[in-house]
This record gives structure tokens, C-alpha cells and sequence, in this order.
């Protein structure tokens, strides 16, 4: 599924448009870009109109009295130079708008952030890459999904995209990561969100790269994830959706990549489970239907088509991956059992293997949910979550 995209060019007039060069330069366009109520569609605006960063600086505060603000000061320089040395100091690289380091692929789009925070391989922001997104509560067909597709796709060259988030986001990244994988970062490029993803940021810095258009230090705040949605949707060439909610952050990333003329396949799920009913609706819509990693390399041109009655087992994916620091002393919590489950059966040791923990600690926790009206047990071993 794919809408047209027109009207992004950031820069409509012919005034000749510079990347910084320099340290000075740098600061300047930090300065610009941290100044009050100039977000990233103002300072190409600005940077339009003025020819550089420190003349719109210079001009800002004039333009802020003609808005009716009278105490208008930009950025400090202090404060743009406390970032440079505090990103630098956690080992990240700062890329400006225009610049080769910056991923081509955003770089058109209106609300470009003029600078991003990088930590880990920049070469991976060279090579063709796919979001995978999804539910944070995920049950575990769909975690075993995006586990598969990441490690697929990971497989053929394609860099793995996703949010860093729990759920299917974290289960992309585990599967990719050695291979290819991008995270992007809600809040600063140290700031570890969620905390249980710890182990996992630290080795996506080591084997994969890190992105953030936040200041270092920044605690993520609800309104951070629509912007860093926004660029998971602008720096791939697709967005792969595994699991979402009738209203949920993934159907938003979902149109922002349609909106930038991106491709959006979908998993399809029960229609009864309320975690596929986001994914039903945008295969409803016209999105791209997904059995396995050949649909979404197929629908792009980049794989040969399918042999006559070759199917994907949507179901089937690599062994479960054990999160980092999983514990397997402590019994599993009734609702972590509960979210990995939905209307589709899924075997008992299956759901053991996802959850990592041992077998006689799940099995009182599945009685507990099936005593209490919430599971059923079907036969063959097998487990499904009642409405």
C-alpha cells in the first residue's frame, strides 16, 4: 500500500543551501534547532530564508516580537556546546541535514530533523532497510513472527528498522542484530527506555547503531514517540507492521510511512484478537499481506516470485530468543502469561520456550488463568486465550 507523495522538498526557493562544515557551523545549527518553538519544519524554513544557521539566529528575535513575543531569546550558545561535548562524550556522533553521513532516504521529507545523534555502525545507514514494528503487549505468535522476519530479512541484507520498544520492536532487533539492525531512540541517545531493554541498547551500540534527534539526557515523554516514529518511517523503504491495536503507535507509523510514499505490509491475525485488528485493517485498506520474508522482499522487487504451491508457515521461525538478563527463578507474572496468548492456539512448550522459564512455575500460573475463566486448554497441548 503506498500514497502518493508530493510536496516534500525542503527547499522551494533558490537560495543555495549549505551543510555545516565546521565545529562553529555545528553549534550554530544546534543553537537553531534547540531554540524555542523552532521545530524541524521552522529551521529549514529558516535556514531558506537566511542562507545559514547563525543568520537565522541573529534574525529570530525579531521575528519572535513581530509574533508578538517580546522576551524571545535563542539557545544560549552554552547550551548547544554542553550538548556536542555531553553526545561526544557517550561515544555518539552528531550528522547534520545535507551531509553524506545523513540517511537519504529522510533527508527529502518536510520535517526532516536537522540533526540526529548516532551511535554504533553509520554504514548500516548506507544500506536498503525495512521497519518491523508492532505491539509492545505482543502474544507470542506474533513475537515468534517478527522473530523470524527480523532474522529473514537480516539474512537477505536488509537492515532491520524498529523502536526499541518492548514486544515486537525488541524481538526484531534481538533476531537481526549482528547482521543489521537500526534502533531508534525516543529519548537521548544514553537513555535507556525501556529499562528491561538495557543489555539489548548496549550490544544494538556495539553490533548495530543507535539514532536520536533528542539531546542527550532526554527522559522520553509521550509526545518524543510520534516524532521518533516518524523517522523509523523516513529512513526505510518499507513498513513491515507484525501486530496492532485498532489505535496504537504502529498504525500511526504506519501512515506517516504512507504519508513520506513508503510501502506498509501487514500480518494478518484473528479477528478476534484485538492485538491483529490494526494489521486486519490495514490489509483491508491495501496494504501487503505477510506469510513470511519472501512476501515483503517480493512485494518490493527484490526477490524471485514464489514456486508454484510454495507456501510460509507463519508459525514457524527461529527458536525463541531468551531476553537478555531473563531470570528463571521467579514465576512469570499471570498477565505476562496471558499477553503472550490470544484467540489462535498455541502449544504449552512453545509458550514455555517464548516466556524462558521453567516448565513447573508456567504450568501453575496456566492453571491459576485457566481456574479463573481466562484460558482454555484445547487438545494436543494446546493453549488459547478466551475473549
Amino acid at each position: 500500500m503506498r500514497r502518493s507523495h508530493e510536496g516534500y522538498g525542503l527547499f522551494s526557493c533558490h537560495t543555495p543551501f549549505t551543510p555545516p562544515t565546521t565545529e562553529e557551523d555545528r553549534l550554530s545549527w544546534l543553537r537553531l534547532i534547540r531554540s524555542r518553538r523552532v521545530g524541524p519544519a521552522t529551521f529549514h524554513r529558516l535556514i531558506v530564508e537566511h542562507g545559514s544557521a547563525r543568520a537565522a539566529l541573529i534574525a529570530l528575535p525579531d521575528i519572535a516580537r513581530a509574533a508578538g513575543l517580546s522576551d524571545y531569546t535563542p539557545c544560549p550558545e552554552g547550551v548547544a556546546l554542553a550538548e556536542l561535548r555531553a553526545g561526544r562524550r557517550h561515544g555518539a556522533e552528531l550528522i547534520c541535514h545535507g551531509t553524506a553521513q545523513y540517511p537519504a532516504a529522510l533527508a527529502p521529507l518536510g520535517d526532516a530533523p536537522p540533526v540526529l545523534w548516532a551511535k554504533g555502525d553509520l554504514s548500516l545507514l548506507e544500506r536498503p532497510a525495512l521497519a518491523l514494528i508492532g505491539a509492545r503487549n505482543a502474544s507470542s505468535l506474533g513475537l515468534r513472527m517478527a522473530r523470524r522476519l527480523g532474522h529473514d530479512l537480516a539474512a537477505e541484507g536488509q537492515v532491520v528498522v524498529s523502536g526499541l520498544a518492548r514486544g515486537i520492536d525488541a524481538a526484531a532487533h534481538e533476531a537481526s542484530l549482528g547482521k543489521g539492525t537500526i534502533a531508534v531512540l525516543a529519548g537521548g541517545i544514553d537513555v535507556i527506555y525501556p529499562r528491561e531493554n538495557a543489555e539489548l541498547m548496549r550490544a544494538i551500540a556495539d553490533q548495530g547503531l543507535l539514532l536520536s534527534e533528542q539531546p542527550p539526557g532526554t527522559e522520553p515523554l509521550a509526545r518524543h514517540f510520534p516524532q521518533r516514529n516518524r523517522i523509523v518511517a523516513g529512513i526505510v523503504r518499507a513498513v513491515v507492521v507484525v501486530e496492532a491495536a485498532a489505535q496504537s503507535g504502529s498504525l500511526i507509523t504506519a501512515r506517516q510511512a504512507l504519508d513520506a510514499g513508503r510501502e506498509v505490509f501487514a500480518v494478518p491475525g484473528h479477528p478476534l484478537d484485538g492485538r491483529a485488528a490494526g494489521c486486519n485493517m490495514l490489509i483491508r485498506d491495501g496494504a501487503t499481506l505477510v506469510r513470511g520474508a519472501d512476501d515483503i522482499l517480493q512485494g518490493l522487487g527484490t526477490a524471485p516470485p514464489e514456486p508454484a504451491g510454495a507456501g510460509n508457515d507463519a508459525t514457524a521461525g527461529p527458536a525463541a530468543i531468551v531476553r537478555p538478563g531473563a531470570s528463571a527463578a521467579k514465576a512469570p507474572p499471570l498477565a505476562d502469561v496471558l499477553d503472550r496468548l490470544g484467540p489462535s492456539p498455541l502449544a504449552e512448550d512453545q509458550l514455555i520456550r517464548d516466556l524462558g522459564r521453567p516448565a513447573a512455575e508456567i504450568a501453575a500460573a496456566l492453571l491459576s488463568l485457566e481456574l479463573d475463566g481466562r484460558i482454555q486448554r484445547l487438545p494436543g497441548g494446546l493453549l488459547a486465550r478466551l475473549a
